[in-house]
């Protein structure tokens, strides 16, 4: 029976660079493995853009509140090798229901990518039901400017670390940027707390 991966970790840990090693893998061999990303993630566009500077079009993009069980989108999943999902925090609760399902149903691997926290250190809704269903967990590591293993993901904006705002604020503009922090950094410089 196949599998729903759920491959995550903190800003510039390499998830989208994976996630195009693998379908580019697939691909090569001339084997379906559709690459779907939900429309809120701005950056790029239709493509799944790694921060090394490699893309690649997406076969779907998601709305925040669309079925994977359409049959316009089953028509793009049925009979691939392998599905893999880029930003996958930002799926809905039934999305991640649905890949689920259908990993199970059509015995298709599912592989996602994703962030695990946002800049408040709490679960995105999508991250949140993918480590609670999905059959294995796998961290991917990125270091801080300490040199440590980064697990949180500091938002700053004009130069400033904020504790506050939405939780999800594309980095496809000037004014805000990511850092990933190990948890002493993330102490010391978004909470101020030494």
């Amino acid at each position: 029976m196949a599998k729903l991966y759920f491959r995550y970790g903190a800003m510039n840990a390499g998830k989208s660079t994976v996630l195009l090693q693998v379908a580019h893998n697939y691909k090569e061999k001339n084997m379906k493995c559709p690459i779907i990303k939900p429309k809120i993630d701005t950056k790029g566009d239709n493509k799944v853009v790694s921060r090394i500077g490699i893309s690649s079009p997406v076969d779907l993009l998601l709305d925040s509140n669309e079925s994977l069980f359409s049959d316009s989108n089953l028509k793009v999943l049925k009979d691939s090798i392998c599905i893999l999902v880029d930003e996958a925090q930002f799926l809905s609760k039934n999305q991640v229901d649905e890949l689920w399902t259908i990993t199970k149903y059509f015995d298709i691997p599912i592989i996602c990518y994703g962030l695990r926290t946002d800049f408040k250190s709490n679960f995105f809704t999508g991250s949140k039901r993918l480590m609670e269903v999905a059959d294995e967990l796998e961290e991917l590591v990125t270091i801080c400017s300490c040199g440590k293993k980064s697990r949180f993901n500091a938002r700053i904006v004009n130069n400033n670390y904020i504790t506050d705002g939405e939780s999800i604020a594309i980095d496809d503009n000037d004014s805000i940027r990511y850092e990933p922090l190990c948890g002493n950094c993330y102490l010391q410089k978004v909470l101020k707390k030494f």
